[in-house]
């Protein structure tokens, strides 16, 4: 039973092991959910989840198999029935394949809005993309880079945008293994942050060496104890940062624990920055970009996490964002620069492995910051980065087919 929702949980990186869900069929087989669609809920993150890191992916992993299932009183009828009519996903039509590739995003929305209204009838498709059946080029089987969804999760940058609010998990502060590494890297970027050559004296040392010198009073200086290090941390949450929320967080963490930075601040984004970020994404409490770079002096390294993969759209088209409401007069390329132009230094932080950059945005953003892998590696590279010393970002698979010169800049 629910075989589907197995996988769906497997494919959206639920490490769920054949134990887990065989414990889970026991528990329904004892009645445990009490034919109850809220408790089955409640019963299958208690048995399949391991980590409340996990907790966004399992909620879209149960959108995508249930959302729109009512749940009478006795559901099991119900849920035989639905098994035994599934609706599977069809192949893509080369004249839709055609016509939503000729689309502009305005286009789009029109046609959204038209099938929007027309759509009465049993929708089928998992994430809910808007068509016929999952045939169409708005459906969930359709060619996803252009398409509108209403819900479900975004992929890897495939749809244009979703026609629905969900909610994302922070970060957690709080993790302590495996953190200590990304604590000693981030560390290292105090010896940078020292301005001019200022010291302070050495009491200890300054006591040794006159009592080496027979009483003869010798200083001793060394550098600056006070650190001058700003940095300011921006991190993209939720949809395809799920399945690297375990590295991201273990960076927060360490950085949110670091005693050697002056100032620290992190905010939240998904998917691109536009006019606002997020101090705390579960409950959408924003501030303007502009108003926080008011607050802000160039000096505060920046330091961007997230995977740059979206749809073209939501980074270089006027209201291109991914939630189908939101009006950004200006594109998610414009305040991009404005991050880059503000602040002397910046990197970007990409926790998707090398191979899968070959992606338009993925690249249009590297040539914007240098980018790293969000390895301890790349994190290091970063780190001298910001500091001042001349590295290379990491480049780009070749066979990506776009141009692969210098990217980003190269500080003295």
């Amino acid at each position: 039973m629910f075989t589907g929702f197995f996988y769906e949980m497997r494919g959206r990186g639920i490490p769920v092991t054949p134990t887990e869900w065989l414990t889970l069929m026991r528990a329904l087989s004892l009645g445990l959910a009490f034919s109850d669609l809220v408790r089955f809920y409640h019963l299958a993150r208690a048995v399949c989840v391991k980590s409340e890191t996990l907790y966004d992916a399992f909620d879209q992993a149960w959108l995508a198999v249930f959302q729109g299932v009512e749940a009478p009183v006795e559901i099991q009828e119900a849920v035989w029935k639905w098994l035994k009519n599934p609706v599977l996903p069809g192949p893509v039509a080369p004249d839709d394949l055609r016509l939503l590739k000729a689309m502009d995003l305005e286009r789009l929305r029109r046609e959204f809005q038209q099938r929007l209204a027309s759509q009465t009838e049993r929708h089928d498709g998992g994430s809910h993309w808007i068509g016929t059946g999952g045939t169409s080029p708005f459906g969930h089987g359709g060619y996803r880079p252009g398409g509108l969804r209403v819900g479900g999760h975004a992929g890897g940058g495939m749809a244009a945008q979703i026609a629905a609010r969900r909610a994302f998990a922070n970060y957690r502060s709080d993790r302590v293994l495996d953190t200590r590494q990304i604590g000693v890297a981030l560390k290292k970027l105090r010896r940078f942050a020292r301005e001019g050559n200022r010291s302070e004296v050495d009491m200890d040392g300054t006591i040794q060496a006159t009592a080496r010198q027979g009483g003869e009073i010798t200083v001793v200086e060394r550098p600056e104890r006070t650190s001058n290090l700003k940095v300011f941390l921006l991190m993209d949450a939720g949809g395809s940062m799920t399945s690297y929320a375990t590295r991201v967080g273990r960076l927060f963490s360490a950085a949110s624990r670091a005693s050697h930075f002056k100032d620290f601040k992190a905010f939240y984004f998904h998917n691109c920055v536009y006019e606002y970020v997020f101090r705390d994404i579960s409950r959408w409490d924003a501030v303007g970009v502009e108003e926080l770079l008011r607050s802000m002096d160039s000096s505060y390294r920046l330091i961007l996490v997230g995977d740059a993969c979206m749809a073209p759209t939501e980074l270089m088209a006027r209201w291109g964002a991914i939630y189908y409401h939101h009006r950004n007069e200006r594109t998610g390329l414009d305040w991009l620069e404005l991050l880059g132009e503000h602040f002397e230094r910046s990197v970007w932080l990409n926790p998707m492995p090398l191979r899968f950059w070959a992606h338009p945005t993925v690249e249009r953003i590297a040539n914007m910051f240098p980018m790293f892998e969000l390895t301890l590696d790349g994190l290091e590279q970063a780190i001298q980065l910001l500091g001042g010393r001349r590295v290379e970002p990491t480049q780009i698979p070749q066979h990506s087919g776009v141009g692969h010169g210098p990217r980003g800049p190269r500080y003295p």
